[in-house]
């Protein structure tokens, strides 16, 4: 428990610490954008009074370092007018586009809205001439402004991979629980299994019926293979090269065995031993669960048919029943962990069924056909 709040107190800090980290840089830009942009208003307003001088001086006046000032604008974007919104004069706007007609008053509308005009005020005889300089920010600036924006979204990301590694993590803290209370369900089976083994032995040296012993014997057969089940879940399967024939017909007679008198059970294969490899347990387990389905689909009541079919490539199983069917907007629905439509259950069989023959098997399950109060039909598609 200690080490498990020493975890949740260094996860909090580093995530509390990201955020303080991230914030100060999006203050600290933030700040210096707007000191920057004062910074260019001001050498807008130092160019105004270098243009007025320029245009007051006299004949023999040194104009030297006004002539430098409005020279050594290269990178904020002018346009100069008069009162009556004339364009005069311009600078670093792109040259190639200068020659588009309507180009140098688009640029003089967004300097319009970015910033206020300076006014340059002077005489020209006796004549008081009023000069608007409108300018926009620089390009310098203009990508600063959007600095803050990739930061947001770099955090945004950040925050996301942060969520989904605690998320992963966590779900991975389940699956152990999950896996340990499996494994020992198991091991709590195994002691009543070998009891009734041993029953099963003085029974036949009571001389009861053997029929009865034996369906007795392959019923406590099958507790020992969920058993084993469970004290396999959380490691790889293993595969061995098995008749997959077999292993579907023992799987479909005992459920067959075990079922209503009014359920038709239909076998069908062109051939008795095909052999790929499979983990016998598992893939009996997609069979019986997709028989029961069945079952379950047809109330008691009607046809079950499953046929293996192969060719150079694959295996192929059919599971078709007569039942109710299942609508196109569920049939992808249906294999989603916790979906289910009976009363009782959690959801998980037909979605474990496809995770075995997809992940395990490398192999597909799908639903190959399906009408409403007609019935579905199921396939398995193996590789050889």
């Amino acid at each position: 428990m200690a080490s498990q709040s020493n975890t949740q107190i260094v996860r909090w800090t580093v995530i509390i610490s990201s955020f303080i980290i991230v914030a100060s840089i999006l203050w600290n830009t933030y700040d210096f954008f707007k000191k920057f942009k004062n910074e260019e208003r001001a050498k807008m307003e130092v160019l105004a009074k270098a243009y007025e001088r320029f245009n007051t001086a006299d004949l023999n006046a040194d104009i030297s370092l006004e002539y430098k000032i409005i020279s050594n604008n290269h990178n904020i974007p002018m346009i100069i007018t008069n009162e009556k919104d004339s364009i005069s004069q311009w600078s670093n706007l792109d040259t190639l586009k200068i020659i588009k007609p309507n180009y140098l008053r688009s640029q003089l509308a967004v300097m319009k809205n970015q910033n206020k005009p300076i006014i340059v005020s002077y005489k020209d005889n006796e004549a008081i001439i009023n000069l608007y300089i409108y300018y926009r920010d620089s390009d310098l600036l203009t990508k600063l402004k959007y600095y803050p924006v990739a930061l947001i979204l770099i955090l945004i990301l950040f925050a996301s991979v942060i969520y989904l590694f605690f998320k992963s993590n966590k779900v991975a803290e389940q699956n152990k629980l999950w896996t340990g209370m499996a494994k020992e369900t198991a091991h709590q089976i195994g002691t009543p299994l070998s009891s009734l083994l041993g029953w099963i032995e003085i029974l036949r040296l009571d001389n009861t019926d053997e029929n009865t012993v034996v369906e007795i014997e392959k019923d406590v057969h099958r507790l020992n293979t969920i058993a084993e089940r469970f004290s396999k879940i959380g490691s790889i399967p293993e595969l061995k090269n098995q008749n997959i024939v077999e292993a579907t017909n023992n799987a479909f007679n005992y459920l067959k065995s075990r079922s209503s008198k009014q359920v038709e059970f239909k076998f069908q294969t062109a051939n008795n031993e095909i052999f790929i490899d499979l983990n016998l347990q598992l893939y009996s387990w997609v069979i019986e669960n997709l028989v029961k389905n069945a079952i379950d689909a047809m109330k008691g009541k009607g046809q079950i048919s499953l046929a293996i079919n192969e060719d150079e490539k694959n295996v192929s199983i059919t599971i078709k029943d007569s039942g109710k069917g299942i609508s196109k907007n569920l049939q992808q629905k249906i294999f989603s962990p916790g979906y289910t439509t009976k009363k009782r259950g959690w959801g998980l069989g037909l979605s474990l069924a496809k995770r075995i023959i997809q992940d395990y098997h490398n192999g597909k399950l799908s639903v190959l056909k399906s009408e409403l109060k007609k019935g579905t039909t199921f396939l398995i598609t193996l590789k050889k």
